[in-house]
């Protein structure tokens, strides 16, 4: 039943990031530079938010734009009616519905759908991470030298030591390659996916890695917090990994190499 709810709330958001794609639309900005929300963030939202409480209309909602949705409920639907809001505000399909099914604060199911590239990531706890119907592995690199890893650089953050630029500089000085997508949900899926052997950053929200986080685990790979805990969404640094390269990826992060 929940299943049904998630795919069906993916496949209506999806619809209107495909109406609006490459279109005419409204764009306004949130805090700090190049911080995007278009009118198909809404209209994405709204549209998954219909599917959710048309089918449990009691269950709590926490969504990007909208905010929280309280309810009494054990389940909490957690969205991101757009990850990628730049990509698509530019006309680059590297963006996606994202939505995570939480019970009692554990993450049991996770949607991730890009309809440009025909790519539908779905996830239950304790029963694997599929692409198309395909189960998902991650890498199998031991190296973070010979390691291709994925981040982002969040749009406001505090200046601190060891942040997302010196780190990054530290990488690639050393030739080991980094991309930056501009979506945190799809840096998930495509680590689970073993695209890429890793994947950190310094700030996310709930909303950017409830999904993806899950697809992670159940593909085999490691997410923690920088210092190694147990990786929490509603905290804001993700250290997600095949599992073989996250001590070493670590020391990186947290300024140890």
């Amino acid at each position: 039943m929940f299943k049904s709810t998630l795919l069906n709330a993916l496949q209506a958001g999806a619809q209107q990031l495909q109406h609006y794609f490459n279109g005419n639309f409204k764009i306004t900005n949130k805090e700090g530079i190049n911080n995007l929300v278009t009118e198909a963030d809404h209209a994405s939202e709204k549209a998954i938010i219909e599917v959710i409480q048309s089918a449990h209309p009691d269950h709590f909602i926490l969504s990007e734009e909208t905010g929280e949705i309280k309810t009494n409920s054990e389940f909490k639907w957690i969205i991101d009616p757009i990850d990628g809001t730049v990509n698509f505000a530019n006309g680059i399909p590297l963006c996606c519905v994202s939505i995570g099914l939480e019970k009692e604060g554990q993450m049991i199911l996770g949607g991730v759908y890009n309809p440009f590239m025909n790519e539908l990531f779905f996830a239950q706890k304790g029963y694997g991470a599929y692409l198309n119907e395909k189960k998902l592995s991650v890498s199998e690199k031991s190296e973070v030298i010979k390691s291709c890893l994925v981040t982002g650089f969040p749009y406001t953050y505090l200046d601190s030591p060891n942040g997302p630029i010196q780190v990054f500089e530290k990488l690639i000085r050393q030739g080991i390659p980094v991309r930056r997508l501009g979506s945190a949900a799809i840096d998930l899926c495509w680590v689970a996916a073993g695209r890429f052997d890793g994947f950190y950053e310094h700030k996310l929200q709930a909303w950017d890695s409830a999904a993806g986080f899950l697809m992670v685990e159940e593909a085999g790979g490691k997410i923690t917090d920088f210092e190694g805990n147990y990786y929490s969404p509603y905290q804001p640094h993700i250290l997600a990994t095949n599992g073989k390269i996250h001590d070493e990826l670590m020391a990186y992060v947290k300024g140890e190499k």
